[in-house]
């Protein structure tokens, strides 16, 4: 079904520095789009497709609100989010699935425990065991099964290709990134994932996050909302202390990971930018983006170099700090 740019086409974006020795490098490729949706920078092979992983899940939530469900403030941001599996993550998931009547049972996500680690040391604690309410994707799930209740949608297939409601989601891909995807296959969570090139997610996310929300097409004004509510709850979209949380707090971006080193980022002003690390790691993934948008002049240098302590980023040794992981863009 294809395959993604290979090494020979990929540039450096990130090391991993010990000591002051180059322990190990992070190629992929980059591409950056200034406020009019200009290309203003390329960095290895921006064309050839790869799968965006979770950073799908602004066109996914985008084609929930688009179906007739209205979701706003938190709840856009937790059927965006990755999130950490929280108390506070699981009650806007069961919200979401109580609007449709519903209880976490209906999710067709896999059982996972929360990545946030007092989370998961609680479930242990108290004997539970991993549940889909808990896994990063189940706000996404909800969401969707929200739409096929507010549409009288079958439940129990929601994830399979041909149905409604994935068919939508196809559709709102295709007309916000101006590409028809190369490959559909299923993601981590269960869910159809589509293969684009960077430059293609790269403008459908501009268009969501720089929307208007006097706009005439409900496309638009529903894309507003999502940045909106993904812009004013940060903590949603991931979790304390996780990069996509940070860098919307502190920097005003609109920034979604993606497993397999997928990042994509706006900045205040419109300036995008969309990448992928070829080996998958995501560590380097997020400070790349935001150098990116610094050398564009979209986000203040002063402003991302005080973010970046919090952004896991130190090399230990012995307990102690000995080197850094540190974008080469």
């Amino acid at each position: 079904m294809g395959e993604t740019f290979t090494a020979a086409s990929a540039a450096q974006l990130a090391v991993v520095e010990r000591g002051g020795f180059v322990e190990s490098r992070h190629v992929g490729s980059a591409v950056v789009l200034d406020p009019d949706g200009e290309v203003v920078r390329e960095l290895g092979d921006v064309v050839t497709p790869v799968l965006p992983r979770s950073s799908m899940k602004p066109f996914q939530a985008l084609a929930v609100m688009t179906s007739g469900v209205t979701l706003r403030g938190e709840d856009a941001a937790i059927a965006t989010a990755s999130h950490s599996g929280t108390p506070h993550h699981v009650s806007l998931v069961r919200g979401l699935l109580a609007r449709a009547g519903l209880s976490a049972s209906a999710l067709h996500c896999p059982a996972e425990f929360p990545t946030d680690r007092a989370s998961r040391d609680e479930l242990v604690r108290t004997g539970r065991r991993a549940e889909p309410v808990t896994m990063n994707c189940s706000g996404k799930h909800a969401a969707m099964l929200l739409a096929c209740h507010a549409n009288a949608w079958s439940l129990d297939d929601y994830l399979d290709p041909e149905h409604p409601l994935q068919k939508r989601i196809l559709d709102v891909l295709e007309r916000l990134t101006g590409e028809r995807p190369a490959a559909s296959v299923i993601d981590g969570c269960g869910a159809p994932v589509h293969a684009v090139g960077l430059t293609a997610l790269a403008r459908g996310i501009q268009k969501i996050t720089t929307s208007s929300s006097s706009s005439p097409f409900a496309l638009f004004r529903e894309s507003a909302a999502l940045t909106e509510g993904v812009r004013a709850n940060g903590w949603a979209i991931a979790g304390a202390g996780r990069p996509d949380s940070v860098l919307i707090d502190r920097l005003g971006v609109f920034s979604k990971f993606g497993a397999e080193g997928v990042q994509v980022m706006t900045a205040p002003d419109g300036t995008t930018v969309a990448l992928k690390m070829l080996d998958g790691s995501p560590r380097a993934s997020a400070i790349v983006a935001a150098r990116l948008l610094v050398a564009e002049g979209a986000l203040a240098a002063a402003d991302v170099d005080a973010a970046e302590p919090e952004l896991g980023l130190d090399v230990l040794g012995g307990g102690r700090v000995v080197g850094r992981i540190r974008s080469t863009v």
